[in-house]
């Protein structure tokens, strides 16, 4: 996989010259549009960068965009990947390493949820302070570079603190209702059932989604701090579970995206 991490990379440098992002950002579910703020210098559609994994989900766009956000240089993954798609982990997580031999010194990333806990609500918002991984492999298993990070990577710590309170502090000021939580990965594609939302709860989520936590380890293994956050799309701590429509959990995440975009803008210029 290595030596497809350092073709990429080439590959990419020979198109951006001598840009090098500081910063890279995963966007998910609910922060799409935040390359409409991006000074775009360059952009390459997944689809032509050699070895480079290709977004099948219809809403994620599936391009890599560089250039500045309110000053900084970033990268931006519009359209990011999941397992569910039939990638593996390494797969899934290949764009956060050639992300970082490009140059970043920090991830941030984007998801939406299903609300597991009675206080948080459909509209708001989750800052992400710990995980816990139910999908059924890891993007570490396997030979381990060194060059890359340590055999067995610490996870004490996987999201950034100061980030953390400097996004919640972000969010208090522009009137968003935003919590600091837990957030669960699954596997997908189905949604949960009432048990194992129940299940989920009792462990200790918050929240639950279908992303995230593979690239969250990978930027450790890295040495990379994370900032993540996730726009709350449904609720799954009902007994009379609804079912769940993908067009209003698109429109949910529509309705608070300019407020995350705001955010994400404001603690970006804090770093």
């Amino acid at each position: 996989m290595y030596h497809l991490i350092d073709d990429t990379v080439s590959f990419i440098r020979q198109r951006i010259g001598d840009f090098t992002p500081e910063f890279g950002i995963i966007l998910g579910t609910g922060l799409g549009k935040l390359v409409n703020e991006i000074e775009v210098y360059h952009q390459l559609m997944y689809s032509n960068i050699p070895n480079f994994p290709i977004s099948t989900v219809e809403f994620h766009t599936g391009k890599l965009i560089f250039g500045i956000l309110n000053g900084r240089k970033v990268v931006a993954m519009q359209g990011r990947l999941h397992y569910y798609e039939g990638y593996n982990m390494q797969e899934i997580t290949f764009p956060v390493r050639v992300m970082r031999d490009l140059g970043i010194q920090k991830l941030f990333v984007s998801n939406a949820s299903g609300s597991l806990n009675p206080a948080i609500k459909k509209g708001d918002i989750g800052i992400i302070d710990d995980h816990i991984n139910l999908l059924p492999d890891n993007p570490l298993r396997g030979f381990n570079d060194e060059n890359y990070g340590s055999r067995f990577p610490d996870m004490s710590a996987p999201y950034d603190k100061k980030m953390q309170v400097q996004g919640l502090e972000i969010a208090m000021r522009l009137g968003v209702n935003a919590h600091r939580v837990v957030y669960v990965s699954t596997p997908g594609p189905n949604l949960e059932t009432r048990a194992e939302y129940r299940y989920m709860r009792l462990i200790g989520g918050d929240i639950v989604g279908m992303s995230t936590v593979p690239e969250v380890i990978v930027a450790n293994h890295m040495g990379l701090p994370v900032f993540a956050i996730s726009v709350i799309t449904d609720e799954g701590f009902h007994e009379d579970l609804q079912p769940v429509s993908l067009t209003e959990v698109v429109k949910i995440a529509a309705g608070v995206e300019p407020k995350m975009t705001q955010v994400l803008k404001e603690l970006i210029a804090l770093q």
